[in-house]
């Protein structure tokens, strides 16, 4: 189902990526691995639609307009310098950070990270693939996505937490 290892994936990219946000913590590593999962099978790091490419980018196919909300309303706050930095650390200077989605593995996952941060409620428990799938598709994907909660993206949920 994928184009990377899914264990080396959680524990090399995901969990020091999350850790140095201090965003981390079994249930969040669980949740942006499965997140990768049914977003790009962990291969596509441009979406895939009929008649071409999509805007979404990175395994965690997140589109520019999320990307660059999140900079404009979320991490623009004075109260937020320390996260703003940790965010900083994982960018290059080129190319341009919505463009380095797709290749800039911890960028990508901390931007994604920052997406669930903002949503409300807390996050399933690190072992509740059908939690963690119900949690995606309201808060990443949401109802204009086309994504679905059903048995085959829990159990790619199921994937992420076995790594």
């Amino acid at each position: 189902m994928s184009g990377l290892c899914i264990a080396q994936f959680r524990r090399e990219i995901v969990a020091p990526t999350l850790a140095h946000l201090g965003l981390g913590g079994d249930a969040a590593v669980s949740l942006m691995t499965g997140t990768a999962l049914v977003e790009s099978g962990l291969t596509y790091v441009a979406q895939v639609v009929a008649g071409g490419n999509g805007p979404a980018r990175g395994l965690w196919q997140m589109e520019p307009a999320t990307h660059d909300d999140i900079w404009a309303s979320f991490l623009s706050d004075a109260r937020l310098a320390t996260l703003r930095g940790a965010v900083l650390d994982l960018a290059a200077r080129w190319p341009c950070r919505v463009a380095q989605m797709p290749g800039n593995l911890p960028y990508a996952c901390a931007m994604a990270r920052l997406k669930y941060y903002r949503a409300p409620g807390p996050l399933p428990d690190a072992d509740d693939a059908a939690g963690q799938c119900r949690y995606w598709k309201s808060n990443y994907n949401t109802s204009l996505g086309a994504g679905v909660a059903d048995a085959a993206h829990v159990a790619a949920f199921r994937q992420a937490i076995g790594a």
